[in-house]
């Protein structure tokens, strides 16, 4: 397998990895950071108070942009199959 196939390779996968991560990453720290400023202004210390809106922002983010996820990680998955094919002959 060349170098240039390789890196391709390794270079989408990076990119693949940010999209595919990253909505549900800020999502959930903004999400995070809001809780985190209304529990210092009300000083209510509660463990749920930060986990259930968490929870139910991830859920809402893997319901909308879920398909658009899996299809990213479909076609990186063929672009790794392609590749590794042209490596075999």
């Amino acid at each position: 397998m060349p170098a240039s196939d390789v890196s391709v390779v390794l270079q989408q996968a990076l990119i693949t990895v940010l999209v595919v991560v990253g909505p549900i990453l800020v999502a959930t720290l903004l999400v995070g950071l809001a809780v985190s400023v209304f529990q210092a202004a009300t000083q209510i210390n509660e463990a749920t108070l930060s986990f259930v809106p968490k929870l139910l922002v991830v859920a809402a983010i893997l319901v909308i942009v879920g398909p658009g996820m899996a299809d990213r990680l479909v076609a990186f998955t063929r672009l790794v199959f392609q590749t590794a094919s042209q490596v075999a002959r």
